[in-house]
């Protein structure tokens, strides 16, 4: 699937770059057009993504116009204040899902939940309380609904939204000239699917079936943990997340309590990685999740 590499980089396509990470081996892609880079995710931190900014120096002098969220996640958006005034000047735009960006503007005002999770992220070692403490969250000003295009330049880049899955605000990013698809976590390889507690269980799948119309045999997605995927890849685990959603309906159907939902036999993905997912698919089948 890759074109070659640079540096730490790898060519999945022509001009469209990615990198992984640790800490929890996320994702950054760069795509390099005529007028700028377009930046996909920004890492867990405002130093993390200054060691980022000098890996894009491997790939172009050009400057970041453009940074992108695939989704809210902390491991994904902590970066991006050092692609905005006055770290970067002139500052890039950020672009995001509308909802995605709530999430990140919730956080950022305080909302109770986040702010226990930086206080517990800060008391794990000196390195992370150095993290929470220069700490910036920035939200995307520019925001999508369903679909925005943005023209690099020589090429243009489709944000997309089709539907809801890993949260309420994914977004998806094609070149059709390249046959690409920037899928963030809506697609992961290097472990199963993150059913956390803003997924959404029942409608991930569907939204997967959005996404797979866009793709040919030879389209290269680019998951936002791990490596590149074909959409054979997309299609299997399309169908365990299906599975997933059908068992919880089966389950609530036939009158089987939530509490008891992870102790039924025939689960997709191993019952312990399924609590949020179950939790979820039941509220929605209860009318209240909307």
């Amino acid at each position: 699937m890759g074109k070659g590499t640079v540096g730490g980089w790898r060519e999945v396509a022509a001009g469209v770059f990615q990198r992984r990470y640790q800490p929890v081996d996320v994702t950054v892609c760069a795509i390099v057009g005529a007028d700028g880079i377009a930046v996909v995710d920004t890492r867990c931190s405002l130093a993390e993504a200054r060691e980022l900014r000098e890996h894009l120096r491997q790939l172009s002098s050009a400057p970041v116009r453009w940074v992108v969220n695939t989704h809210a996640h902390w491991d994904h958006v902590w970066g991006n204040a050092e692609f905005t005034a006055p770290r970067q000047l002139p500052p890039a735009q950020l672009w995001a899902h509308t909802a995605a960006a709530a999430e990140m503007a919730r956080s950022r005002d305080g909302d109770p939940e986040a702010a226990a999770f930086k206080a517990e992220l800060a008391a794990e070692d000196p390195t992370w309380a150095a993290r929470m403490a220069e700490l910036v969250e920035a939200v995307p000003e520019h925001t999508v609904d369903t679909a925005h295009t943005l023209d690099l330049g020589d090429r243009s880049v489709r944000l997309l939204h089709t539907g809801r899955g890993h949260t309420d605000g994914d977004l998806v990013l094609h070149l059709p000239e390249a046959d690409t698809l920037l899928v963030g976590d809506l697609v992961e390889e290097s472990g199963p699917p993150s059913f956390g507690s803003d997924s959404y269980p029942l409608e991930w799948a569907p939204t997967l079936d959005a996404l797979l119309t866009r793709c040919g045999p030879g389209t290269v997605l680019v998951p936002g943990h791990g490596e590149p995927v074909d959409s054979a890849f997309v299609r299997a685990q399309r169908d365990r997340i299906r599975a997933v959603a059908d068992h919880c309906a089966a389950l609530h159907a036939a009158g089987v309590p939530l509490a008891e939902a992870l102790a039924a036999e025939g689960w997709a993905y191993d019952p312990e990685e399924l609590g949020a997912a179950v939790e979820r698919g039941y509220a929605q089948l209860d009318g209240a999740l909307a």
